[in-house]
């Protein structure tokens, strides 16, 4: 793998953990039963605490493009070969 295909997929590793990781802990101004300022949304999160979710997200891309490099790097896995089907 080249420096720019690394930084392609640890990008596409980093935001998809970014949205599983970002409704984690989130409570609501309803579930918390607090008036919403500003006429917001009722949905919307008290503290979302986006610095720690950053931080989260950071590592847990890092294990998982650490986990597909050595998988790619050392061919722990196979593709078929295409060429017996013609």
């Amino acid at each position: 793998m080249t420096l720019t295909t690394d930084i392609a997929a640890y990008l596409t590793i980093w935001w998809t953990a970014l949205f599983t990781i970002l409704p984690l802990g989130a409570r609501s101004h309803a579930e918390e039963g607090i008036p919403v300022p500003g006429g917001g949304d009722p949905a919307s999160p008290v503290n979302p605490r986006l610095a720690r979710k950053f931080f989260t997200t950071t590592w847990v891309a890092a294990i998982l493009f650490a986990l597909l490099w050595l998988t790619i790097h050392f061919h722990l896995v196979t593709l078929p070969s295409f060429d017996a089907i013609a």
